[in-house]
């Protein structure tokens, strides 16, 4: 029985292998190439553990803040990445992902599986401070990458200020402090021309 349970961890470390393959939209802040989705998770986790005092609620669980920025993109071994500025692709990400969360988690033995599928749900729902922070977290990120690389992404297709504005909207209620911060190098963007206005 303990084989059967390290096996299934075994072979769920070996699928998870493949989240260092999934290219995502951002490039990195040197701009020189795409970053994958597994170093978008550890940099996010490096950023909780950086940035974690900025979350409104000051009793946040800062482990299970990072556990969710660990595994919320492993869908994306299976669903791929979605560039969140793509209408189209988003209104059929949830689909996707869910699917993925199904096949990808039930690797896991059943208690870890449930353990991580509970988390992957709570950091989509959104609803709890720690998920609050991490999805945060998860598009400052993106800013900052955009915004350090010079506007690149955001230039080739064309986003507008007000775009990333709504998109990021939700950032004021759980991290106001990292929020005025995201509107400064989004205005400042779009005055030096990285974004449309």
């Amino acid at each position: 029985m303990k084989y059967d349970h390290l096996d299934r961890q075994i072979a769920f470390v070996i699928e998870i292998d493949k989240l260092k393959g999934v290219l995502r939209q951002t490039i990195l802040m040197d701009g020189s190439r795409q970053e994958n989705a597994a170093e978008h998770s550890w940099h996010l986790a490096v950023m909780a553990l950086l940035l974690s005092d900025y979350a409104v609620e000051n009793n946040i669980d800062l482990l299970r803040v990072i556990k969710m920025l660990l595994i919320h993109d492993i869908v994306e071994i299976d669903a791929g990445d979605t560039y969140c500025y793509d209408d189209a692709e988003v209104a059929k990400q949830a689909a996707r992902e869910k699917k993925a969360s199904e096949r990808l988690f039930n690797i896991l033995p059943p208690d870890q599986s449930e353990g991580f599928r509970r988390l992957w749900d709570e950091f989509e729902a959104r609803k709890t401070s720690e998920a609050q922070l991490a999805n945060a977290l998860d598009c400052f990120q993106p800013i900052l990458q955009n915004y350090s690389s010079n506007g690149k992404i955001w230039k080739k297709h064309r986003i507008k200020r007000d775009q990333v504005l709504a998109r990021n909207k939700h950032v004021q209620e759980s991290a106001p402090v990292i929020w005025k911060r995201i509107v400064r190098f989004i205005d400042d963007a779009a005055e030096k021309g990285m974004l449309l206005k």
